[in-house]
Parts: C-alpha cells; structure tokens; sequence
C-alpha cells in the first residue's frame, strides 16, 4: 500500500489494522472537548508521528493511522478525514478547517476490479505554515507547498507550489502570497 502499488482492500491482513484504529477511534471521539491531554495520549498511540502543542478536534477520522504524521503545533479543526492508505504527512504549523478530507486511496476505473475492491493509494504531503480551509479535500499524490493557502471547499488535484493562494474545483493558483505571511484568523488553538 505505502509503494503505491495494487492491493486488495478486502485482504485480511489489514483487518486487525483497521480494528485497531477504530478502537483508538472511538476513544478520542469520545472525549470531552475540552480533554485536549486525553485526546493527545491516544492519538500518540493512533499515529506515526505527532508534533508537540498541535491538536485534532473530534470527531476525527482516519482508517490505520500508523501513516499520518503531523509536525509541531498543527490545528487539524473539526470533523475532518484522513483516508491514510499511503503516507499523509503535514508539515509544523498547518491548520486544517473544518471537515477537510484527504484522501490517500484511489479505485480503478474498471468495474471488475472497483468490484475485486482493488485500490491504489499515494502519499499526500502538506508543507509548514499551511492553511487549507474548511470543507476542502485533497486527493491522492498531491503536494501542497509550504506556506500556501487554499480557499474553502476547494478540490486539490494536483500539487500547488509554496507560498500561493490557490481555490475553487479544482482547486487552480490564483497568485503569489507576500513572503512571511503566516494563516490569518479563524483558527485559534483552544483554551
């Protein structure tokens, strides 16, 4: 899977992965909003890698977990979806709004093999200092660069350059951002 080569979503092999997330799952949904260190001890267990003083608003959602990594001080807000079948790795200082969705995991076009439930996924990589707004979803094998924002409800499909501003479906470089920008407000760590 994290080859980026064929396989079979149904294979056994995987299951004990799977049950093991929704497990760590369901215990971080389930904590109190305000219970950021409980919530921060099991998504140690849950991912590869979690930066200090970041934080994942539930309900989160992931399917193994083991291949997202999250740098120093990364907001991830509300409701968001990281389909992990391959690496998603999201450089220090990043927020993601709002029920944002990456996804790692792709199906083939023809239906024998959609049915055989053969996937392909490809790592999703998201620079530092990056803002991806609320609603947005960025599909397998894209790089969003550092220092860039993309604008709510866009669709990334393919890799944006650091330090633009970049929307709509899909999402498409609207222009250069002014050196030393940092993302704006909207997305406060919590008390």
């Amino acid at each position: 899977m994290a080859a980026g080569e064929t396989y079979a979503a149904s294979d056994p092999l995987l299951q004990p992965h799977r049950l093991r997330c929704m497990d760590l799952l369901d215990t971080v949904n389930r904590t109190a909003l305000r219970d950021h260190a409980t919530r921060e001890t099991v998504l140690r267990q849950l991912f590869a890698r979690l930066g200090p003083d970041g934080w994942v608003m539930p309900r989160f959602l992931c399917e193994f977990g083991f291949f997202i990594e999250l740098g120093p001080r990364v907001r991830i807000n509300f409701d968001a979806l990281l389909l992990d079948c391959a690496p998603i790795t999201i450089g220090a200082d990043t927020w993601l709004g709002p029920r944002c969705q990456l996804y790692t995991a792709n199906h083939p076009f023809e239906p024998e093999r959609r049915a055989a439930l053969c996937e392909q996924a490809n790592p999703i990589t998201i620079g530092a200092d990056v803002w991806i707004g609320g609603g947005s979803i960025v599909l397998p094998g894209v790089t969003v660069g550092a220092g860039s924002i993309v604008g709510a409800g866009s669709v990334v499909t393919k890799d944006l350059p650091p330090g633009v501003l970049a929307a709509g479906n899909p999402a498409r470089v609207l222009r250069a951002l002014p050196e030393g920008h940092r993302p704006g407000p909207g997305a406060t760590a919590p008390p």
